[in-house]
């Protein structure tokens, strides 16, 4: 079985709803580490020795963060540009991470509806993570589809609780390498996942 690292950044956890929602459906999965680098490192300084062994521990890394001016919150980017070295993670014999999966689980104010061409942030959100994308290929990871949460300002009850089995669904499949995600651009979340979608019905 697969073992998943969530590297989770929330400047503002106890307002969100949300990520609390996300995280407690997941927290008592086995095979799961949850790592919160807002509680961890308040400081912003991130300890690249321990951030190292604890990705070379896992086969799946997950950025979980609310959709901040349309990337991430600060601290997931500081981490980002510390803990992934030259001659580590990429440059020459930089392939610690190497065949590893990784993908952004996040949470947006807005609908699916406003993150396209004709919305009104005129791009997808597959557009808006292409640095994530690029970095994880500089890595040699294998960079997923994103799982979205999206709308968050007025889901109901019923649906929040569908996306949190969504993603638990979505986690327990990936351990057991049960996903398998269509090459090019026509699954833009793995939400859309048949084999997650026939799990809630």
């Amino acid at each position: 079985m697969k073992k998943i690292l969530i590297l989770f950044a929330h400047p503002r956890y106890e307002a969100s709803l949300a990520n609390q929602a996300l995280i407690n459906g997941i927290s008592s999965l086995e095979g799961v580490t949850l790592h919160d680098l807002y509680e961890q490192y308040p400081d912003f300084n991130v300890n690249v020795s321990f951030e190292k062994e604890l990705l070379l521990q896992h086969d799946i890394i997950i950025w979980q963060h609310p959709f901040y001016w349309y990337s991430c919150p600060p601290l997931l980017k500081q981490w980002i540009d510390m803990v992934l070295e030259f001659g580590w993670a990429y440059g020459s014999g930089g392939n610690a991470l190497e065949g590893k999966q990784v993908f952004n689980a996040l949470t947006t104010g807005g609908t699916r509806d406003v993150y396209c061409k004709d919305g009104r942030n005129h791009y997808t959100i597959r557009e808006f993570l292409r640095p994530f994308e690029q970095t994880a290929r500089l890595c040699g990871m294998e960079y997923l589809p994103p799982f979205a949460m999206m709308g968050t300002h007025r889901l109901s009850n019923d649906i929040l609780e569908k996306d949190v089995q969504l993603y638990r669904g979505l986690l327990q499949s990936l351990m057991n390498q049960a996903v398998v995600v269509p090459d090019g651009d026509n699954c833009q979340f793995l939400n859309d996942l048949p084999i997650l979608q026939n799990d809630q019905s």
